[in-house]
């Protein structure tokens, strides 16, 4: 089995029948990418949480298309936004960790690999790409892949920017650069940052209703530190002793925040009578947090293993649906994988973009969008490779899926683990010693795919000594 080649992504990802039907009915359709920072595969009531409260997510959800097996190219944030914005494996951008990724441990045999903590400014991003078809580009929240002018989002085809500045991780004592670093605006605790980030993505909106858009809207919600709007909380702080499962009421209302948030897009969109040209994407960038970091452990991934920053599926199964009001079949369900690497050939084909940037990795996932129905059974093979430690315990791993097959290689030991995920979803039963001939087929795709994007693998640690017994 050999993964696809350029020259296949580029046929695969060019304008088809599917995407010239709809253009014709609605010409350069609005996109709305909305997506949430460490929010779990479970945490929405339409994946199964039965303690948050999310019913515009939900509803949303209900009334296009859910995806049960979407994937984080990476499981940390940054790597993931980075392939968003390009369509390309993380490895490949050699952006491999979230920019202020320093964790090492000086007991491994190994250290991470030199690897760029930005996004290079001569990388076309999907913002560029819609700018050149007429579009109006938006960018409100967290962008985190790079901190110069120039891998600045302003710099990178955003013409409307409401980029988190300082103190990102407070919600209410943060600051908010407008279309540059040189006009800042600061709160001081008066407006909540995920209302503040909702109030920016209405006023892009609505100043652009009159144009084809690209509203990309990146709440730093629900990343820790977990700090709810007071009058969300109670609520759940009474339903807590009564709840089987035990969730964290502070996350459980910053979540709500990001639901309310949602919800006046989509009243905005339908204010302006645009939902019908509108398509409306919600996901996440990495799995949820399932421990204490700076605060009690915010959410559960199980019955995932492990959680963000780790190669399991914990940390790259994420919660994705889209909705484009009489043009996505509401209540479906569809059970084919895919990558964040395939938004970009997705949007391109859905807006005529032909030509696509060199070395894109991703493939348009359109045709399983509107026909789901009709997808046949994928064994296309997705990879990850992740050569760091994360600050949540993670250890430099890759892995690569193929059909319903996950073989996952830690690089200090070079174990191999293969997993069944029909049969084994929490990656409980390591079949490599079962299946060695698997395991070794697609240990060779998955050294064959990291040769051919130059990925950086982990560095022997000089001062690591081992252990005499």
């Amino acid at each position: 089995m050999n993964f696809k080649t350029i020259s296949s992504i580029l046929a695969l990802s060019s304008f088809g029948n599917i995407a010239a039907g709809f253009c014709q009915k609605a010409c350069q359709p609005n996109i709305v990418f909305i997506l949430a920072d460490d929010l779990g595969w479970k945490d929405l009531g339409i994946f199964g949480n039965t303690f948050n409260e999310t019913p515009h997510l939900d509803k949303l959800a209900q009334n296009g298309i859910r995806f049960t097996q979407a994937y984080a190219a990476c499981p940390v944030c940054s790597p993931t936004r980075a392939s968003i914005m390009t369509g390309k494996y993380p490895a490949r951008l050699q952006l491999t960790n979230f920019i202020n990724g320093k964790r090492t441990d000086p007991l491994s045999p190994v250290i991470p690999p030199q690897w760029k903590p930005y996004l290079e400014t001569e990388e076309v991003t999907l913002a560029e790409l819609l700018k050149s078809k007429g579009y109006a580009t938006g960018m409100v929240g967290k962008w985190h892949l790079g901190g110069q002018d120039s891998q600045a989002p302003w710099s990178q085809g955003f013409d409307y920017t409401r980029m988190i500045g300082k103190n990102g991780l407070d919600y209410y004592n943060y600051s908010v650069f407008l279309d540059s670093y040189q006009n800042e605006f600061s709160d001081h605790g008066a407006e909540y940052l995920t209302d503040k980030l909702t109030g920016y993505g209405v006023d892009f909106i609505k100043t652009n209703k009159d144009s084809p858009f690209f509203l990309y809207l990146a709440y730093s919600a629900p990343h820790v530190m977990i700090v709810p709007r007071a009058d969300k909380l109670g609520k759940y702080l009474r339903k807590y002793a009564g709840s089987e499962e035990k969730h964290n009421p502070y996350y459980a209302a910053v979540v709500e925040s990001i639901d309310d948030g949602v919800g006046k897009i989509v009243a905005t969109l339908n204010e302006q009578g645009l939902l019908g040209n509108t398509m409306i994407i919600f996901t996440s960038d990495n799995g949820g947090l399932a421990m204490d970091e700076l605060g009690p452990t915010p959410t559960t991934n199980a019955p995932l293993r492990e959680m963000k920053g780790h190669i399991y599926e914990g940390g790259t199964r994420i919660p994705a649906f889209m909705s484009w009001e009489g043009k996505i079949k509401s209540g479906t369900v569809c059970d084919t994988y895919f990558s964040t690497i395939d938004y970009l050939p997705t949007f391109c084909e859905l807006t005529g973009i032909t030509e696509l940037p060199e070395k894109v990795d991703g493939e348009s996932i359109l045709p399983m969008i509107f026909n789901p129905e009709k997808t046949e059974n994928n064994d296309r093979p997705l990879f990850w490779h992740y050569p760091h430690f994360s600050n949540q315990m993670g250890r430099p791993a890759g892995s690569v899926r193929a059909g319903n097959y996950k073989l996952i290689e830690k690089y200090e030991t070079g174990q191999l683990e293969l997993y069944d995920l029909s049969n084994d979803l929490s990656e409980e039963t390591d079949l490599s010693g079962s299946m060695m001939q698997k395991a070794n087929d697609l240990h060779q795709l998955l050294v064959n795919w990291r040769q051919s994007v130059n990925a950086k693998m982990p560095l022997p640690n000089p001062d690591y000594k081992k252990s005499i017994k």
